[in-house]
């Protein structure tokens, strides 16, 4: 899969998630075998832009090839402007937010509220396209409101603005994150476009997304939720795509490395305060569905410094590792305490 001059490694890519898409974060999916990765919204708000979360998320020292660098606002001259300064930051290329549901972000007239307003979607698509000389993308979805999507003629739209690749979700912003992504219209929007479609929404499983590709003839899939504390679904995705066959759940052994791992990026990345606390949630989530791991989050939640935090996880870790060592022993279930 193409977008623009750049070929991408294969066609599973990472979602832009606020808070959670970090460099960290696209390096290690990258590592697992995504093929593309897309950066957390970076406000078009100039004022905003030189604040420490955006210039976190602006971070792209060290990335594998293609950087993608998201955009989010609802003003086209703002917007033009914004995808110059992360061309000259160091993005190959530009994505535009019209997908994102948050309140706040759609208070403001941006993310999927754009869909309210078809004008200003081809005002905002016609002048970034415009602005910059790398590829522009969009991530957008179905429409608004359920009953009212107007995903046809948006795509289109795009398309004529010159929009490289179109990523869609599966659901309108009244459903936000609710009820399950309808793929019928991800299905009739390839039909109508010659530029690369990119599914997204509730591809949480090698069989889901083979499912999906078949079923939307879409180029490529984007994995988001479905990634968090486990970045080895691309892995196990490639696998699958490749030879029909499951490939095996990691051990706890290997959580435990990735895990830690992760944590010494973002400690590293965001330093000693921020490192601790925007670690929590990783360690939420690769612990989900693991012996005693509520108790364990919730003292993790406490731990204010990014020493104790390591050496809690790493201690975790290893109990679960002498509890499989002592559970084979007696010839019980399987040692890997991951559910499937």
């Amino acid at each position: 899969m193409y977008i623009g001059p750049y070929q991408l490694s294969n066609n599973l890519i990472v979602a832009p998630m606020a808070g959670v898409t970090d460099r960290p974060f696209r390096t290690l999916c990258k590592y697992f075998g995504a093929g593309h990765a897309v950066s957390e919204m970076m406000t078009s708000d100039k004022t905003l832009r030189m604040s420490k979360k955006s210039l976190y998320r602006a971070n792209f020292d060290g990335e594998l090839a293609p950087i993608s660098a998201q955009i989010a606002g609802s003003d086209p001259h703002d917007l033009a402007e914004a995808a110059r300064y992360q061309v000259a930051n160091g993005a190959q290329i530009v994505d535009i937010n019209m997908g994102c549901p948050a309140k706040k972000v759609c208070n403001k007239l941006a993310g999927s509220a754009l869909l309210q307003d078809e004008d200003l979607v081809a005002r905002i698509l016609d002048a970034v396209v415009a602005a910059v000389d790398v590829p522009v993308t969009l991530k957008t979805r179905l429409g608004y409101l359920n009953g009212h999507e107007n995903i046809l003629r948006v795509a289109k739209r795009a398309e004529q603005a010159g929009i490289a690749a179109l990523a869609l979700h599966g659901r309108t912003r009244e459903d936000m994150y609710l009820n399950t992504a309808r793929y019928d219209l991800i299905k009739e929007v390839k039909s109508l476009l010659s530029i690369p479609v990119i599914a997204n929404g509730d591809i949480d499983s090698p069989q889901k997304a083979k499912y999906v590709l078949d079923y939307t003839a879409a180029d490529a899939v984007m994995i988001g939720r479905a990634a968090q504390g486990r970045p080895w679904i691309f892995r196990e995705i490639a696998h699958y795509l490749a030879t029909g066959e499951e490939l095996a759940a990691p051990n706890i052994q290997e959580v435990k490395d990735v895990l830690l791992g992760h944590l010494q990026e973002l400690y590293e990345f965001y330093g000693e305060y921020s490192g601790c606390r925007i670690s929590r949630k990783h360690i939420a989530w690769y612990t989900k569905g693991l012996r005693s791991s509520n108790e364990f989050r919730q003292h993790m939640y406490q731990v204010e410094t990014t020493q104790d935090q390591f050496k809690g996880v790493e201690a975790y870790f290893n109990q679960l590792l002498d509890y499989g060592e002592i559970m084979s022993d007696v010839q019980v279930e399987s040692i890997d305490l991951l559910k499937p």
